[in-house]
This record gives C-alpha cells, structure tokens and sequence, in this order.
C-alpha cells in the first residue's frame, strides 16, 4: 500500500514537471515571436536607432552658436537665433520630421559642441565646424556645407594688411577650441595668442584695443566688419576651411539624413538662396 501510494507521488511529480517544462516552451516561444515582431515593425519603418529616437521625441536637437553674425545670432530682444546654419538645420528638421519647425536649437560653442553632441544634449552640431582629421577621431561629419578660409579682422588703418604683416610680437585674438587658434600659431611661430569663449567677446577685446588682429574664418569675421564700419578684413585666405556637420560616431542614418538634406537644397536651389541672402552673394561654383 505504501508502495503505491510513493509510485503515484512520483508520478504526478513527473506530469506535473512535464506540463511546466511545456509551458515554459510555450511562454519562450511566444516572447521570440514577440521579439521578432518588435525587430521586424523597427526594420520595416527603415529607421536606425538615432533617427527613430528623434522621431519619437518629435524634435531635432541641434548645437548652434549664438554669438556668430550671419551663421547663428541670437537677438537679445526677440530671443530668436538666426543666420545660415539656423537655416540648413531648419532644412534638415523638415528632412527628417516633415516640418522645419520641429527643432530646439541650444547654444554651443568651439569650445562645448563636441562635449555636448557626444554627451547626447544634442543630435547634431551646425555651428561654423572645420572638417579635420583631428575631429573625425571623436564624431562623424556630413559633407562640405559650407566652404570657408581664415583671415584676419583689424581696426582700419593697422599696418597689418596680411598674414605676412603677423609677427611674433603681434598680439592676436580668438576663441578657445578653434582651429584658427593652431592654424595662426603654426602660420606664425611664437605669436602672442588670447583666447576667449566666443567670438563676440573676442571682438570686444579688439575694440578695447586689447590685441592687433583677430582671426578666424573669413565668413565670420565679415559678419564681425558688418556690425562696425572701424574694422574690415584684411589680405588673402590662407587656410581652407570646409565646415561640416558633426554626428555622433556612428549614427551613419542621421549622416545620410544630413546629406540627403543637402544634395536636395543643392538640387533645388534652395541652398544658393540660403546662401546669397546671409552672405550677400551666390557660393562659387
């Protein structure tokens, strides 16, 4: 009788063990199917990560200046940030959400842009950014957006009328993370350099007379000569400096998006309009 009574508690143990290892097949059969449909409905929409991220979010994140006449200014009175960059990455929110004003711009600087974009603050950088190999280390880059070269911006009347006219005693002005900086310190070895957070505090300090020249890009320092009459850029350009947009290092998706945005601006016309209205003329062809 014992016997029996042991003999069918291992048999029920048994069946009992047998219907949940089944169970279990099932629920683990069901959560693939679950997971396989999750990963198709994510193939289907042809989305990689970052761009389904900002999809999601319903806005483009993206890194201007404020500080920069005619590439991104920021009008204290109305709060608006306006200028070249504003407008392509205007272009790239309609790109991307269907509308261009689907975006929140955030202030950069040479200095923060790349801290920020990699700390995920923002999607991309459209703010005056020299493509170098230096840079493509630490993010990816759009194609050539802009073509630009340095130059030099001094008081009218300075006997600097040139990078030849650069000594090492020439005090020179510019902002901190710049190329421009390395550039004018190998053009000029030993040449006093003070570095400022942007630019617009850079050409301050050159109206206080606190440096001879300031250099940088000639786009930018036109805009500078734009605000006051006092000063004008002076000789030829010399460094090329082709302006990208930077991505995080392997978001090839948002890339893509970025030169789709272009190649279509480009193709249309709508990027020489862009072009003519901050710059005041059409981009060499």
């Amino acid at each position: 009788m014992n016997k029996s009574k042991k003999s069918f508690k291992w048999l029920g143990a048994l069946v009992l063990a047998a219907m949940l290892v089944i169970s279990g097949c099932g629920n683990n059969n069901a959560g693939g199917k679950n997971a396989a449909a999750g990963g198709n409905n994510a193939a289907a929409s042809g989305d990689s990560e970052a761009i389904a991220k900002i999809k999601e979010r319903g806005k483009l994140l993206v890194g201007v200046k404020y500080d920069t006449r005619l590439f991104g200014l920021k009008d204290p009175a109305s709060g608006n940030v306006e200028g070249f960059d504003i407008d392509i990455s205007k272009a790239i929110a309609k790109h991307i959400l269907g509308d261009e004003n689907a975006i929140e711009l955030k202030e950069v600087t040479s200095k923060t842009r790349i801290p920020m974009l990699n700390n995920g603050e923002i999607d991309m950088v459209v703010a005056t950014m020299t493509i170098t190999e230096d840079r493509k280390k630490e993010v990816d880059f759009s194609d050539v957006y802009f073509q630009a070269g340095q130059s030099l911006l001094v008081k009218k009347g300075s006997p600097i009328k040139g990078l030849e006219d650069v000594t090492k005693d020439t005090k020179i002005l510019g902002s901190k993370g710049a190329t421009s900086i390395k550039n004018i310190k190998e053009k000029v070895p030993g040449v006093t350099v003070l570095e400022f957070d942007n630019y617009q505090d850079a050409f301050s300090a050159l109206k206080a007379g606190q440096g001879d020249a300031l250099t940088t890009d000639d786009a930018i320092l036109y805009g500078m000569a734009s605000q006051d009459p006092d000063f004008e850029v002076v000789g030829e350009p010399f460094t090329d400096e082709p302006y990208g947009i930077a991505i995080q290092k392997g978001n090839s998706d948002v890339v893509q998006a970025v030169n789709d945005t272009l190649a279509e601006l480009k193709e249309s016309g709508d990027y020489d309009a862009i072009y003519t209205k901050w710059i005041g003329k059409a981009p060499a062809k």
